[in-house]
């Protein structure tokens, strides 16, 4: 049982990174899907440059990429600017502004297994559905998208994962507006700060938990889904 000392966290935090990394994955698929899909087709030479550009978050310090976003999504520059007179908000310190950091921020975890498994496909059932009559939309979703169900999968969960766990770059763009910006991870460093340990711990289980369930998901997807070689 909490005592007075120790009373039970605020899980505010918490359905908001779960309400963030939702709409994150949803954006990320529409927007990773085409990326990836060209990326797996294209023998253009600018594949390697998209590429790296894609990867970047994965190499990045999240506040050296939380920093650019902030200068990129302020209401001095061009996009910011450009939100703010359509919408009368800014993007930053704003959950709008979240979810175009964790977009950004996870659009690798989304492109490249999405991309790996449109490449395992192959050109051989492509070339069968065209053989057949199916038009480029038709062969995409009725043969691409069932073949990389694998990748969907892995794609979703892991974006998820990685939306939940965000701490600089959210830091850095949204700031920590109670019920608005402050995230789980936000709200667990402000409880050690304040040296609230016991609701840090509990928030930590959670999140703990939360990620064993994923991982958990990711290697039983990839057990029931088998990559489809073409």
């Amino acid at each position: 049982m909490w005592s007075d000392a120790a009373p039970f966290p605020d899980l505010t935090p918490l359905w908001l990174t779960m309400r963030l990394a939702g709409i994150s994955v949803v954006i990320l698929l529409l927007v990773g899907t085409p990326l990836a899909w060209w990326l797996a087709q294209t023998r253009s030479r600018a594949k390697v440059a998209v590429e790296a550009i894609t990867a970047l978050p994965l190499v990045l310090p999240p506040t050296v990429l939380g920093f650019y976003l902030l200068v990129l999504l302020s209401p001095n520059s061009m996009l910011g600017g450009a939100w703010r007179d359509v919408t009368g908000t800014a993007l930053t310190f704003s959950f709008t502004g979240l979810v175009v950091a964790s977009v950004l921020y996870s659009l690798p975890f989304t492109v490249q297994p999405l991309q790996a498994s449109f490449e395992a496909i192959g050109r051989h059932p492509m070339e069968a559905a065209a053989s057949l009559g199916a038009g480029p939309m038709d062969r995409f979703f009725t043969v691409a998208t069932p073949l990389a169900l694998r990748g969907y999968l892995t794609a979703m969960v892991l974006s998820f994962a990685h939306t939940l766990g965000e701490f600089g770059v959210v830091l850095m763009v949204g700031g920590n507006i109670p019920g608005q910006t402050k995230v789980i991870s936000i709200a667990i460093y402000e409880h050690v700060e304040t040296l609230e340990y016991a609701q840090a711990h509990l928030l930590s289980a959670i999140l703990l938990g939360i990620s064993f369930v994923v991982l958990v998901a990711v290697y039983a997807a990839n057990r029931r889904f088998p990559v489809h070689a073409g």
